[in-house]
C-alpha cells in the first residue's frame, strides 16, 4: 500500500514538472481565452439565420378575421328597387353590418434570387465574425512569446546566478583554509563570502520574479507552465525571409470583408428583380362574393379564390445608386486597410529579422568573451593563491566572467525571441 502512494506522488510530481514548450502554451492560451466560446456562439445563430432563410419557401399561411360598421354600401337604384317589388321581391340591399374570418396562402414560385443571395450575405457574415475573432485570439500569441521568454530569460539567470554561487563558494572555502595557516588575510575570505551572500541575495529577488510571471503566464494558459523549454536555435530555418504576412488573421478578416460587400452588392441587383407568387384566400362572412344574394338574404357564406400575382417593387431604384456607392466606398476601405496592414507587416517582419541577425552576431562574440573572461578568471585564482594580486581583483574578474556570461544568456534569448516574434508576425 505504501509502495502505491509513494509510487502516484512520484507520478504526480513528475507531470506537476513536466516541460512546456511555447507551441503548447500557445494552444493553451488560446482555449482558455473566453474569447473563443464565440465561434460556437457565431456558428449557432449563422446556422439559424441561413435555416430562417430557407423558410421563406415554405407556404406563407396567415389567419384574419374582422367586423365593420360601414358609413355606406353597395345598394339597388331606388327606381330598379321598386320595380323589383312589383314583381314580389323584396331586396333589402346589404347590411352595413359586415364580418368576416377566414385565411390566406401564398406560395413564393421566383424571388429573383433574393433569398439564395441573402443566405449567401448571412453565411459571409459569420465568416468575417469568426475572422474577426481570429484577429483577436490571435493578438494573444504575442502575449504569451513576451512572458514565456521573459521566464526563459530568468530562469538562465538563475542558473548562472547558482553557477556564481559555487564558483564564490569555492573561493571562499580556498581563503577559508589559507586565513587558517596564515596566507591569507582574514579580510579576503570575509570579502568573498560577503559577495557570496549579495549572490544569494539577488537569487532571491530573481525567484520571486519568476516566481509572479509563472504565476501569470499559467492563469494566461490554463495550465501550471513549471519548466518552460528553450527553443532551438536551428528552429529559425522554418521561418521564410519573403514572408508577406498575408496568412495572418487580419488579412483574411479584411478579404471577408471584401467577399461580403461583393454579396451584398449582388443582393442591390437581385432585389430590382420583379416576385412572382400564387395565392389562395378563403373566407367565411358577410358579404362574400355574390353581391346579388347578399343583398336579398344577407346570410354568411363560404367564399374563396385562387391566382397568381406578378409584383415588382421599383420604390428600390430610388437609393440603388447610393447604396452601390456607399458599398465601393466600403470596398476601398477594406483594400486600403488590407494595403496598409500589409505594409506595416512587413516593417515589422524586417525588423525582426534585422534584429535576429544582430543578436547572432552578438552571441558569436559573446562566446569568444565568455571564453577569454573565464581565462582571465582562472588566471586570477592562481595569481590570488599565489599572492601576485588581492582579492579584489580575483572579485572583479569574477564578477566580469559573470557579466559575459549573462549578457550572452540575454542575447540568446532575445534573438529567440525576436525569431519566433517574426514567426508571430507572418502566421508561419
Amino acid at each position: 500500500m505504501k509502495r502505491t502512494v509513494l509510487l502516484c506522488l512520484a507520478t504526480l510530481s513528475a507531470l506537476s514538472l513536466r516541460s512546456q514548450s511555447l507551441a503548447e502554451c500557445l494552444q493553451a492560451a488560446e482555449q482558455n481565452y473566453p474569447l473563443i466560446r464565440q465561434y460556437d456562439l457565431i456558428s449557432r445563430t449563422t446556422e439559424l439565420s441561413v435555416s430562417n432563410l430557407k423558410k421563406t419557401w415554405l407556404p406563407q399561411l396567415s389567419a384574419t378575421a374582422q367586423a365593420t360598421l360601414q358609413s355606406d354600401v353597395t345598394a339597388w337604384p331606388d327606381e330598379m328597387e321598386a320595380m323589383l317589388r312589383q314583381t314580389g321581391l323584396d331586396i333589402k340591399g346589404l347590411s352595413r353590418a359586415q364580418y368576416r374570418a377566414g385565411i390566406d396562402l401564398s406560395q413564393t414560385l421566383y424571388d429573383g434570387g433574393t433569398a439564395r443571395q441573402q443566405m449567401e450575405v448571412a453565411r459571409l457574415q459569420g465568416a468575417s465574425e469568426e475572422a474577426q475573432t481570429g484577429v483577436g485570439l490571435y493578438a494573444l500569441r504575442s502575449r504569451v512569446n513576451e512572458m514565456y521568454f521573459a521566464l526563459l530569460l530568468l530562469d538562465e539567470r538563475i542558473r548562472l546566478n547558482r553557477d556564481l554561487q559555487t564558483l564564490l563558494e569555492g573561493n571562499e572555502k580556498k581563503l577559508n583554509d589559507m586565513f587558517r595557516h596564515g596566507t591569507a588575510a582574514e579580510s579576503d575570505w570575509l570579502s568573498v563570502r560577503a559577495e557570496r551572500l549579495n549572490t544569494v541575495q539577488e537569487l532571491s529577488s530573481l525567484e520571486s520574479q519568476r516566481a509572479t510571471l509563472s504565476r501569470m503566464l499559467s492563469l494566461f494558459c490554463g495550465l501550471e507552465v513549471a519548466r518552460p523549454v528553450k527553443p532551438e536555435t536551428a528552429a529559425d530555418a522554418l521561418v521564410p525571409n519573403d514572408g508577406d504576412g498575408s496568412l495572418r488573421p487580419e488579412v483574411q478578416f479584411l478579404d471577408r470583408q471584401l467577399q461580403l460587400t461583393d454579396a451584398r452588392e449582388r443582393l442591390l441587383d437581385k432585389a430590382l428583380r420583379p416576385r412572382l407568387t400564387l395565392f389562395a384566400q378563403g373566407f367565411y362572412g358577410y358579404p362574400g362574393y355574390n353581391l346579388f344574394e347578399d343583398m336579398t338574404h344577407r346570410n354568411g357564406s363560404w367564399n374563396g379564390i385562387v391566382g397568381a400575382r406578378l409584383s415588382w417593387n421599383i420604390g428600390a431604384l430610388y437609393t440603388y445608386r447610393n447604396d452601390k456607392a456607399r458599398l465601393e466606398a466600403e470596398r476601398n476601405s477594406s483594400r486600403m486597410q488590407r494595403d496598409v496592414f500589409l505594409f506595416n507587416n512587413r516593417l515589422e517582419s524586417t525588423q525582426h529579422s534585422e534584429e535576429t541577425a544582430r543578436f547572432r552576431r552578438m552571441m558569436a562574440e559573446d562566446d569568444e568573451i565568455v571564453s577569454l573572461r573565464r581565462a582571465v578568471r582562472l588566471a586570477a585564482e592562481s595569481k590570488l593563491a599565489h599572492g601576485i594580486i588581492d582579492v579584489n581583483d580575483l572579485l572583479r574578474e569574477i564578477n566580469a566572467e559573470n557579466s559575459a556570461m549573462v549578457r550572452r544568456a540575454i542575447h540568446e534569448i532575445e534573438m529567440l525571441r525576436e525569431l519566433h516574434s517574426l514567426r508571430i508576425t507572418l502566421n508561419r
